[in-house]
């Protein structure tokens, strides 16, 4: 195996792809890239068992081809150390040593045969298979990736629930106390679901930024694999039934809050500081036209207040929330002024962003409360 590429061209690649590598791999071959050179175009691989992805690069003076599994760090580490250079690769394939040269110098690693490296999962023959918008993708995993939990005992919870319908396609994260559910108009020919599980959904966020066209998406009852311009990453899904969400959804909240996102966000931080670590408890009192930010922390004798304009139209209403969550559902929020609708202290609040013009996607977001001492 021997071949030419450019230096930054191969450390971006790896850069992408390595993300996927572990520290706490069970095999030692999964903290190696498996490299494929074959007819001009340098394919490399890395995987987790759970989750693989596999970009793609064309090389020049392509001299010999073959395979060779090369540690991730010690290729990461000498690669960050050049300039844009065109750098010569060989590998020996009998003692599996990598040797890189350039105009001044060489190094070599010690790699490993790609024997051993896990092989893909390949897809059921009766997959569901669909194309979809980019944009759409980015913008369904970004709403709801912060919603998801972290619970060993739940882990239909721990990802991201994709539900194609004919004509729309929606995403949802919940983790009992918070819940999103982005839902845009989409033309699909397949009605299907599955939970895509954290870390690709990360991985595939920060992959599709640099894409343009389309993907495609393809999956079975285990797994999903999403094909990109020069990316394909194949990962297995949570299995298990996603909890009804649209139930706790609350369907008339009468009581109507409008007010400027930053504002509320900023007073909230602001009253916080104040509130018992161990709850993170704010209550609010709206009223008037009128909405009053106050936390305590009676053990250590803090307490803040603050009272912001609002637009109001409802009942005089007291409610508690966690600060924490508030924020995070304030900062997902992609417009200035924010709607937030109350039903009373015991039931969940809904935040919906307000838009100047009719959208082809809707976002709602879901905050249980928290008990408030009257």
């Amino acid at each position: 195996m021997k071949f030419t590429v450019s230096s930054s061209a191969l450390l971006s690649l790896l850069a992408t792809t390595g993300k996927i590598i572990s520290n706490k791999n069970t095999l030692p071959i999964l903290g190696h890239f498996l490299m494929e050179l074959e007819g001009g175009t340098l394919k490399v691989t890395a995987s987790d068992l759970e989750t693989t992805l596999i970009g793609s690069l064309s090389v020049d003076n392509c001299e010999a081809e073959g395979r060779i599994a090369a540690p991730a760090k010690q290729m990461l580490d000498s690669l960050k150390e050049f300039p844009e250079m065109p750098l010569t690769i060989e590998v020996n394939e009998q003692s599996w040593e990598i040797r890189i040269s350039w105009k001044s110098g060489s190094l070599s690693i010690p790699g490993a045969s790609a024997v051993s490296y896990p092989a893909v999962p390949q897809l059921n023959p009766e997959r569901k298979e669909l194309t979809l918008d980019v944009d759409l993708l980015v913008n369904g995993i970004n709403k709801s990736i912060f919603a998801t939990a972290d619970d060993e005992l739940r882990p239909v919870m721990n990802g991201i629930f994709i539900n194609l319908q004919p004509d729309t396609l929606t995403f949802v994260g919940t983790d009992a106390h918070k819940l999103v559910k982005y839902e845009s108009e989409c033309a699909n020919e397949v009605a299907a679901s599955f939970i895509l599980p954290k870390k690709p959904a990360n991985l595939l966020k920060s992959v599709l930024l640099k894409e343009e066209d389309d993907i495609r998406l393809s999956f079975d009852s285990k797994n999903a694999c999403f094909e990109l311009k020069n990316h394909t990453l194949v990962c297995r899904l949570i299995e298990g039934t996603y909890p009804n969400y649209n139930a706790v959804i609350p369907a008339a909240n009468p009581n109507k809050l409008l007010i400027d996102r930053i504002e509320l966000m900023n007073g909230i931080k602001r009253v916080a500081v104040c509130s018992n670590p161990t709850t993170n408890l704010i209550r609010m009192d709206i009223a008037d036209n009128k909405i009053t930010l106050t936390a305590q922390d009676i053990d250590f004798s803090m307490s803040a207040n603050e009272t912001i304009s609002c637009s109001y139209d409802g009942q005089p209403i007291s409610i508690g929330f966690k600060s924490t969550f508030l924020v995070e559902i304030l900062s997902n929020v992609d417009t200035p002024t924010v709607l937030i609708e109350l039903a009373d202290s015991t039931r969940a609040g809904v935040f919906k962003p307000v838009y100047d013009d009719k959208q082809s996607s809707s976002t709602l977001m879901l905050l249980m409360p928290m008990m408030i001492n009257a």
